[in-house]
């Protein structure tokens, strides 16, 4: 009787241990999906935070680029997985926002498909102009837009992007027509306005500071409400279009379904992430902010700004 109760003990005992073992996270590897090739902001934001958590969860975080339609790709790839905590989508505040508010016929519904994790970062837009361009100032390229309607063109990382929005809300608030010209991606939007296939493009400040520090492009204006302290000599769109202030954020979601303390476990390896020295100089030289949020106050933050968004396709009457 004795050994039969031992024997049930340390039966009881092995299933405890198993399971425990079970529900420990993470095990294996993450894999942190962006919707753009490398090269952009998101890319290299990514790839700063990556090792950063790595460290702080004793497994590897790989970073994948799965690029395509403007982030939809890869973001429907990550609505697809297992909700076990083990992909996470990390997206611009396009992909959360602005495409629901524009797609009708989406693969995935952000509300539906996903759980918030964390708002990473979050940034200003530069409004970056090939060096031929003979404009100097926001005044003068509106001016030469309107005597050359349809003739300029800017360059965005995607339809339904926040570069395209930013260039539709130019156009706009500026009564001008400049032509969209959609890449797949903010590195081969960024390099064909410094090879001057297209004049210009609104753009994360990482995504063209590189070039405007060797003299391969020239920031006119940044779209923040106030100057950057990487770029302090450029005035903001809104010194000559008031109101006109447009702010990109990067975050992480993962499957709908994913356990809540596997969320928060991501969540705090982010927020930990952004308090790194490292991580913080690195910001700093992109003209980033560090957010590292948490996933009720992303969700609630993407609704807000898919509210935002909607309205302004509406009043533009901009569509696909």
């Amino acid at each position: 009787m004795k050994m039969l109760l031992r024997s049930w003990v340390a039966a009881l005992t092995l299933c405890a241990a198993g399971a425990a073992c079970a529900q420990s996270f993470p095990a294996k590897p993450l894999h942190i999906v962006l919707g753009f090739p490398p090269g952009g902001a998101i890319d290299t934001i990514a790839r700063v935070i990556a090792p950063k958590m790595s460290a702080d969860l004793g497994q590897s975080v790989v970073v994948e680029n799965k690029p395509g339609a403007g982030g939809v790709i890869g973001m429907q790839s990550v609505a697809r997985a297992e909700p076990d905590g083990y992909t996470v989508f990390m997206g611009t505040m396009g992909n959360f926002s602005i495409t629901p508010a524009l797609v009708r016929d989406l693969p995935y519904d952000v509300a539906r498909d996903f759980a918030p994790v964390t708002e990473v970062a979050s940034s200003a837009f530069v409004l970056f102009v090939n060096n031929d361009l003979p404009v100097r100032t926001v005044a003068e390229l509106i001016a030469y837009a309107k005597a050359r309607p349809g003739e300029v063109n800017f360059s965005s990382s995607g339809n339904g992007g926040l570069p395209h929005m930013a260039g539709e809300m130019f156009n706009a608030a500026a009564g001008v027509k400049m032509t969209h010209v959609p890449y797949k991606g903010s590195a081969p939007s960024i390099s064909d306005v410094v090879a001057g296939q297209v004049q210009l493009t609104f753009e994360a400040v990482a995504a063209g500071l590189s070039h405007v520090k060797a003299g391969r492009l020239r920031a006119l204006a940044t779209t923040g409400d106030q100057r950057l302290s990487v770029l302090p000599d450029v005035p903001t769109v809104a010194k000559t279009i008031p109101g006109f202030v447009v702010t990109n954020w990067f975050g992480m979601a993962v499957p709908a379904g994913t356990p809540a303390d596997r969320i928060n476990r991501i969540q705090q390896s982010v927020a930990k992430a952004m308090r790194d020295p490292d991580v913080l100089r690195t910001f700093a030289g992109l003209g980033v902010d560090p957010v590292g949020d948490s996933p009720a106050q992303f969700g609630a933050y993407i609704a807000q700004e898919r509210q935002r968004w909607q309205k302004v396709i509406t009043d533009a009457r901009i569509t696909m």
